[in-house]
């Protein structure tokens, strides 16, 4: 989700839930501690040398219990940190302490915002000799084509 995404939502939404892969939910006093301008210079296996920038969110349980974040003070926070840090409108992602700090992908489900896993994946499969992925077939199926195969004693082989 980019963050032109997350703004207009939050110009709809009564209140900002975050819910977790495992079905949980961030607890709702939690407090939005950063947003910030992460970017990322690294090569690959290949050696292509690459760039990634996203805005960053931490979410904190903050054991604040009267706390309760308001979709319009997201906004006013999102909106400073444009101003102040320069941020565009880049994808969102998303920081939050579980049994590690885990970051997460987001969506949102017309009503929730979903936390979602990262996945890892090699970016330069083709010049680090990652195979590509085979296609499985059922015994069955090699059968199909009776009319070109062998049979005993037809003198093919």
């Amino acid at each position: 989700m980019k963050l032109s995404e997350i703004k207009t939502i939050l110009e709809t939404v009564e209140t900002v839930n975050f819910q977790l892969p495992n079905g949980n939910f961030v607890p709702e006093h939690f407090h939005v501690t950063e947003v910030g301008l992460i970017t990322k210079n690294f090569i690959d296996c290949g050696g292509t040398v690459r760039k990634e920038t996203v805005v960053n969110f931490q979410l904190w349980d903050a054991n604040d219990f009267e706390h309760r974040l308001k979709p319009q003070k997201l906004i006013h926070i999102i909106a400073l940190s444009e101003k102040v840090l320069g941020i565009e409108d880049f994808e969102i992602e998303v920081e939050y302490q579980d049994t590690t700090i885990g970051k997460y992908d987001l969506d949102f489900n017309g009503k929730d915002f979903q936390l979602l896993n990262k996945q890892t994946a090699c970016l330069a499969k083709e010049q680090c000799g990652v195979p590509a992925k085979k296609t499985k077939l059922n015994l069955t199926q090699l059968n199909a084509n009776s009319t070109n195969s062998c049979t005993p004693g037809g003198s093919c082989c």
